[in-house]
């Protein structure tokens, strides 16, 4: 049976690029931060207090003086926590590249990701994305606005010109799958955990 994709949204940080998820790599940075381990529910819940205000309008690098007053942490004068914490980190996922080539042949394609300011850039300098035009891209901390809010698959609904019912959406977050749901999205979960074996599957269903 013939799909009705007019046009794919792809997730950045665990589709597209291999980020923290799956792995023990949040540890490690909490370890290259020098945060106690007996201090580590407080890490926790200063970075959840500020996360929705770090994938829209505040830079991560902000929370860094605010963790040396809280945790007596000493860090070279010129460490980036967006560059060296987090997208030094990032790894291509070239397991899913030969999908996004195929999905740019017969579909419209864009990204819609929730992003740190300025990590979007980064990850580009870094050539961790396929080399490949997007149609467009919706980028939490350009727009002011994140996912799972309705607003931002509202406005990657307007931007690619298309309705929910023709797009596709793929993210490794179901909560994020869920709110595009509720416009009549399709839907794609990922597992960062086994890219291969997933892109397989995901490539087998826009082929449909």
């Amino acid at each position: 049976m013939k799909n009705n994709i007019k046009f794919i949204y792809f997730d950045v940080g665990g589709v597209v690029i291999k980020d923290f998820s799956g792995t023990n790599k949040w540890e490690e940075l909490k370890v290259e931060l020098g945060i106690p381990k007996d201090k580590d529910q407080e890490f926790e819940d200063i970075y959840d207090f500020y996360q929705d205000e770090i994938n829209t309008t505040r830079e991560i690098d902000s929370l860094i003086p605010i963790y040396k007053e809280k945790f007596g942490i000493t860090l070279p004068d010129n460490y980036s926590f967006l560059v060296d914490g987090f997208v030094k980190r990032f790894e291509k996922n070239t397991d899913i590249w030969s999908v996004v080539e195929y999905a740019k042949s017969k579909y419209k394609i864009g990204l819609l990701t929730n992003m740190y300011p300025k990590m979007l850039s980064e990850i580009k300098k870094a050539n961790l994305l396929p080399t490949i035009e997007f149609d467009q891209i919706i980028d939490s901390s350009i727009e002011k606005v994140q996912k799972p809010y309705k607003e931002i698959y509202e406005l990657a609904e307007k931007r690619c010109g298309f309705k929910g019912s023709e797009i596709l959406f793929i993210d490794n977050s179901q909560r994020h799958l869920d709110g595009a749901k509720q416009l009549g999205w399709q839907t794609f979960l990922y597992d960062p955990t086994d890219t291969k074996k997933t892109s397989v599957k995901l490539l087998k269903l826009i082929k449909i």
